[in-house]
Order: C-alpha cells, then structure tokens, then sequence
C-alpha cells in the first residue's frame, strides 16, 4: 500500500517541476514590458570566464520600457555591451559610460502572434511532460500488482488518484498559458 502511494507522490513531483519550468520558460519571453529576467541568458567576459550578467551589474527596471544595467566596475561596460548585441536579446543598448540601457521596444503584432505561438509549444511541452508522468504512474502501478501482490482496488483506485492530479495540473498549465497569452497580445 505505501508503495502506490510512493509511485502517486513521485508522479505528483514531476507534475509540478513541469509547472515550474514552464513558468521559468514562460518568463524569458518578452512580452512588450521590461523584464529583467530576458538578460539570464547574457554572459559576460569576465577575468578569463564567461558569467551571468547579474554577476557583474545590477539590473533593475526604472519604468514599464526601460531596463537599466549598471556595471559594479566601469572597465567592463564595453564587455556588457558586446555581450548583449551578441546574445539572442534583440535589443540594442544604450551605453552612456556609466550605465547601459535598453529600450523595449513596441511588439508588433506580428510578432505578438509569433511570442503567443512560442509560449503555447512551452505549454504543450508542460503538458507533455505531465502526460508523461501520469503514465510512468501507473506503469508502475500496474507492475507493482504483478510483482508485488498489491490488490486490483487498491491499484485503481491510485491509478484515479494519479488521474485527478494530472487533471488538476493540465488545468494549471492552461491557465498559466492563457495568463501569459493575454499578457503578449495585450497592447
């Protein structure tokens, strides 16, 4: 007995990772507001390594369209500056010697429905992956009644168990999509 409840707990874990990553995905796409977290992906020269760009500024959002990075040692402004044109950001910075900033531009709305499309695969993705979890469950399940002599009812009424948490999560996984849909194509 405490084995299929084992076997729902862990797919119940991966369920919710998949709700995490596709939150942690959902973040990195732009949509029209200044969002300092489209910059994860910027790495930075730096004594001989490359690192995240938050390891050698401070990013912050003065308004709506505005991100603002300031270097903490002034001799490697020009470093920032390169990395971001030669990341997948987009945007072309503005450096004043001192600070650099980006502008964030207006989403066209040809580009909004490109930004609705790319989030909607990361949801189908989370589905996916949720789907998937909810099938290693009950193959589990179904091999621990042949192995391990574990009940028919007890073993359905966990593989319902493992459906209604699946149900539960998909549910989750839309809402967040519509969330962040209207967020893109809102102008």
């Amino acid at each position: 007995m405490v084995d299929t409840k084992q076997h729902v707990k862990a797919s119940e874990d991966k369920m919710k990772f998949a709700i995490e990553y596709l939150d942690e995905q959902l973040s990195h796409i732009r949509a029209g507001k200044a969002n300092p977290k489209i910059l994860d992906c910027v790495k930075v020269p730096y004594y001989g390594s490359l690192v995240p760009l938050t390891n050698v500024a401070t990013v912050t959002v003065p308004d709506a369209k505005t991100i603002m990075i300031t270097p903490w040692e002034k001799k490697i402004i020009r470093d920032i500056e390169k990395a971001i044109l030669d990341s997948e950001v987009g945007i072309t910075p503005d450096n004043n010697g001192e600070i650099i900033r980006l502008g964030i531009p207006p989403l066209t709305e040809e580009r909004r429905r490109q930004l609705a499309k790319q989030s909607k695969q990361e949801a189908e993705s989370a589905k996916i992956s949720i789907r998937n979890a909810r099938r290693d469950a009950i193959e589990a399940l179904k091999k621990s009644v042949k192995s391990d002599g574990v009940p028919e009812d007890v073993e359905k009424d966990a593989e319902g168990e493992v459906q209604k948490i699946h149900d539960k999560y998909i549910k989750k996984v839309e809402e967040i999509y519509a969330v962040k849909e209207k967020e893109i194509m809102t102008v």
